[in-house]
């Protein structure tokens, strides 16, 4: 671990400090030496491999990579992102931790837990792509800065980023193909209210490499002075990419009336909408329109969409409740933690729904169980807090 990985860390500049304040480690190539070190220390099997940390053979999952523990907002690791060193390898790069009971990568940035409060203060977020960006910023003193680990951002994460600020700024390394490719994911955050504006770094650099080779203020200077609207951005390089083809021009003016259309405001849409029609020479009319056409579908498509979730979930809930009552499954105890979990779940989010057209779901699921003890001391302080509240005025 001193020999190989912290090495490593120490040649990417990481101090100390640094390494203890984010928790980095390194797994060494034994074939089982963490799940070995785990079961002695008395931590379940199946839980190692549910959280994959232990493979279904009984092996380590992570084998000689640099570690990332990844957190939650209130500071609990719930997941580990591994690097591998070897150039040659055959092995992905980076694995991360398999979706489980705490970790649904979805709805967490690396690092929003130790910058919530810069991202407040600044009243901005830099997104990157890597763990070792945000590090090096982190390390520099440049501390509003997270990453969504090289996926595209979720709807989820856009919400957490809403929580402590409505301004993003995204940092590009300085490549024409990564820029392009990483538009397309830009979307979601307009869609959800966020103003963003965009960062292209000079080319062959990355956050990381860049702020140790010009230092934080420079580096801060730099975001400073060169972020620019993400609309008009996107805009003046599929300019630049169109020319003079008139069929790339209208595909570009497509793309662009496209992402204006998300923006939930009226008037921001009607500002880009003018600034575009100057720099496109297609006149606002044309350009209205066409934003208008494209709202009513993705209205439409919404639409559809919410009806689906809806039939699908009655569905669910009407399984479900079936699943929740069914005697068998009460006087047999089969596959109890599911059914239990079932019947909290119906109770907590159905339960002043009507079951029939004389009782509600409540009354039903009570009625049923009646003195039925839960195996799950959580969901039997659940079920006790519904029984008392359904006798209050105005449950449901």
């Amino acid at each position: 671990g001193k020999s190989i990985g912290l090495s490593y860390f120490k040649e990417r500049g990481f101090r100390e400090e640094t390494i203890e304040h984010w928790h980095l480690g390194y797994t060494s190539k034994q074939k089982n030496s963490f799940t070995l070190q785990a079961t002695q220390d008395s931590y379940n099997p199946d839980i190692l491999k549910k959280l994959g940390l232990t493979t279904q053979y009984g092996s380590d999952f992570y084998r000689e990579r640099v570690m990332f523990p990844i957190r939650n907002l209130s500071g609990k690791i719930i997941g580990f992102g591994g690097r591998i060193l070897q150039k040659d390898a055959k092995a992905a790069k980076y694995i991360n931790s398999p979706e489980s009971d705490i970790y649904n990568k979805s709805k967490v940035l690396y690092g929003m837990h130790f910058a919530r409060n810069a991202v407040r203060k600044e009243e901005e977020v830099l997104l990157v792509e890597g763990y070792t960006d945000v590090i090096s910023l982190f390390q520099a003193g440049i501390e509003n800065v997270v990453a969504s680990s090289g996926t595209s951002l979720t709807a989820d994460q856009v919400r957490l980023i809403k929580r402590y600020t409505n301004n993003v700024v995204l940092l590009f390394d300085g490549d024409n193909a990564g820029i392009k490719a990483a538009l397309r994911g830009v979307d979601i955050i307009l869609e959800n209210g966020v103003n963003v504006k965009v960062v292209s770094l000079p080319e062959n650099a990355d956050p990381d490499s860049y702020v140790r080779e010009v230092g934080a203020e420079a580096f801060t200077s730099f975001i400073k002075e060169t972020k620019k609207d993400f609309i008009l951005f996107k805009l003046n390089l599929l300019l630049e990419e169109a020319k003079s083809d008139p069929i790339k021009k209208a595909g570009l003016v497509q793309d662009i009336v496209q992402t204006i259309s998300v923006i939930p405001d009226a008037i921001i849409r009607s500002v880009y909408i003018r600034e575009c029609s100057t720099l496109l020479g297609v006149s606002e009319q044309v350009l209205t329109l066409e934003l208008n056409k494209k709202r009513k579908t993705g209205q439409r498509e919404k639409q559809k969409e919410a009806e689906r979730e809806a039939q699908k979930r009655d569905y669910d809930n009407q399984v479900g409740l079936n699943a929740v009552l069914s005697e068998e499954v009460v006087e047999a105890g089969i596959n109890i933690e599911h059914f239990e979990r079932n019947v909290v779940r119906v109770l907590v989010e159905h339960g002043f729904r009507k079951y029939d057209e004389k009782i509600h779901a409540a009354d039903y699921i009570v009625d049923r169980l009646g003195s039925y003890t839960f195996a799950n001391e959580h969901f039997q302080k659940i079920y006790e807090l519904v029984l008392k509240r359904k006798e209050y005025p105005g449950f449901y």
